[in-house]
């Protein structure tokens, strides 16, 4: 796949495609005899897997180039990638804890404006109708 069809299926810039490649986020991708970047297979999944660590997981850029210098040293590292991988997922979990703390906090609060909406509109009612009951039908 050329650098514009990765560009497209996973949503990320060209420009940032050949950051991550530069900065060593994803390994070096071969090109092809005109110079132009061939994505293979395995760039691929390290694209995608990169895209959800950053935005969906929010790891750090620096973690994750040390995560991949480590791969590309191979199996010699796997415990020390592992561990890296447990304590981010440790991290993200609490990050997540924290979020759904949140998100109760909001909904609590939501649903008293709700109550305070729904009393003063029923107080608007009764005083429409008191209104009605007190004024003069001509």
């Amino acid at each position: 796949m050329t650098i514009g069809q990765v560009s497209e299926q996973f949503g990320l810039s060209q420009d940032t495609l050949r950051y991550y490649e530069r900065i060593g986020l994803i390994p070096p991708v071969n090109r092809n005899q005109s110079g132009i970047r061939a994505y293979t297979e395995e760039n691929l999944r390290w694209v995608d897997f990169i895209k959800c660590m950053r935005q969906n997981a929010g790891l750090p850029v620096e973690m994750l180039i040390e995560y991949v210098t480590l791969f590309q040293k191979g199996e010699e590292t796997l415990d020390t990638r592992k561990q890296m991988l447990i304590e981010q997922r440790n991290q993200l979990s609490a990050k997540i804890e924290e979020m759904t703390h949140t998100l109760h906090r909001l909904d609590h609060k939501i649903e008293r404006y709700e109550q305070t909406i729904l009393r003063k509109e029923r107080m608007l009612t009764i005083q429409k109708d008191e209104v009605r009951s007190v004024s003069p039908n001509y």
